[in-house]
């Protein structure tokens, strides 16, 4: 399946991109090159959008206007159904360029105009596997020309692909879950400020001081967009945190350090594998009883003040809505712990289990996740993650239960009065 650059498209932002010469291709893209909505687009991890010469022809059989470079891509290719080969493989470009597959991109209303009605979906690996455009990292520089040779390779033995790729969807589904709780208490009256932009989401409050609601989230996709972030805080006038998997400016400072964990929902225990004490339930609740599983989760959290006020007024307006699930786990009809999954984009992101201290010990957490990972399953999830903090008890039943950690993070502290150096 050895091909060739058929074309190389650029544009100073949005579409068509137009054919050049050539062109260099660098960590962040080709130079030259730029796109309208860089929240989206571009980063080290989508420096490269190449489609096959091959899918445009099936598109055109259907009797779509599209043209190479018309729906963005910055290599057209021949020779090569790129949109089959998996997610880490290599392609080796001319004399010198390497790039490394890392994932379909997903199609949008910014490429419209190359569709019959503007079905734009037509090129969406999902509904038509064969037909994607693809996303490419750089892992080695040099200068694209039309009629380069490509050479396939495997994935390299050390390729971060495959993880990279999950924890993509894993970034994606979390950024969903914040922006609806910033949303959330935002409606119900506080003083919160937030921005959300593709892949890039921003929250500042000077009423509620936890962490929850005064970070940037985005950081692993965009790296080159850090500059951004800060700004945020900066014009804020507001300590923020940038949740980051590696230090986001040259000093930065690391707190409540956590692990990401992930399991199939196949291979998570199942509901009755560790039995709960007698008389003891697990059960998902409804908008009627959120306040009390609000409760529950500001006492075993120890949240106090406005942070907790705040926690009653987002599980009033989640509870049951938008793939938010909340369970509590009783004992003869008194709570004593809670937790919530969020399932979106067939990710089930297992949230906050809180127990009370007097319960703790017993198992309940671990029937929590059980019962959440059902939930996700119900819900066609086919990935479940959760945080925690390393080496912590919450960890430690993730990790028996079925999950293995797939990566760190942090939240790196941003104070308005001090300079970031570059």
């Amino acid at each position: 399946m050895d091909g060739r650059v058929l074309q190389v498209n650029v544009s100073p932002g949005g579409v068509p991109k137009t054919p050049v010469d050539q062109a260099w291709v660098g960590p962040l893209g080709l130079d030259g090159d730029r796109h309208r909505h860089d929240t989206v687009h571009g980063g080290p991890h989508r420096a490269v959008a190449l489609l096959a010469i091959e899918a445009i022809e099936r598109i055109q059989a259907d009797g779509h206007p599209i043209e190479p470079g018309s729906v963005g891509e910055n290599l057209t290719t021949s020779g090569i159904e790129l949109a089959t080969l998996p997610v880490g493989t290599r392609l080796a470009i001319g004399d010198t360029i390497v790039l490394e597959l890392s994932s379909p991109a997903n199609p949008c209303d910014v490429i419209k105009g190359s569709f019959r009605n503007g079905k734009s979906g037509r090129i969406s690996i999902l509904t038509h596997p064969t037909d994607s455009r693809m996303y490419a990292r750089t892992l080695a520089e040099g200068t694209v020309r039309p009629g380069d040779p490509i050479r396939i390779l495997p994935p390299a033995p050390e390729s971060d692909a495959a993880r990279l790729r999950i924890l993509e969807r894993i970034d994606a589904a979390t950024l969903d879950f914040n922006v609806a709780i910033w949303r959330a208490v935002q409606d119900a009256g506080f003083a919160i400020r937030f921005t959300e932009d593709g892949e890039l989401a921003m929250a500042s409050s000077g009423e509620l001081g936890s962490t929850a609601f005064n970070r940037a989230l985005g950081h692993r996709m965009l790296p080159n967009l850090t500059d951004r972030m800060v700004e945020f805080f900066r014009l804020e006038a507001r300590t923020g945190w940038v949740v980051a998997d590696r230090e986001p400016w040259p000093g930065a400072v690391a707190e409540q350090r956590t692990v990401i964990l992930t399991a199939d929902p196949a291979d998570v225990a199942p509901v009755g594998a560790a039995p709960l004490p007698p008389g003891t339930t697990v059960r998902e609740v409804g908008r009627n009883e959120a306040d009390r599983w609000a409760s529950v989760l500001v006492e075993a959290s120890g949240l106090h003040g406005r942070d907790a006020d705040a926690w009653h007024a987002i599980a009033g307006r989640i509870a049951g809505t938008g793939g938010h699930h909340l369970f509590v786990v009783e004992q003869a009809g008194q709570p004593l712990g809670v937790g919530s999954v969020f399932t979106r984009r067939r990710v089930g992101l297992l949230g906050t289990a809180a127990i009370l201290p007097s319960a703790r010990g017993r198992g309940l957490h671990r029937a929590l996740i059980a019962h959440r990972a059902a939930r996700a399953i119900d819900r066609g999830c086919t990935l479940i993650a959760a945080s925690a903090e390393r080496g912590s008890a919450s960890a430690a039943n993730l990790l028996a239960t079925g999950f293995e950690g797939i990566d760190d993070s942090a939240l790196y502290r941003f104070e308005p009065d001090r300079p970031v150096r570059a």
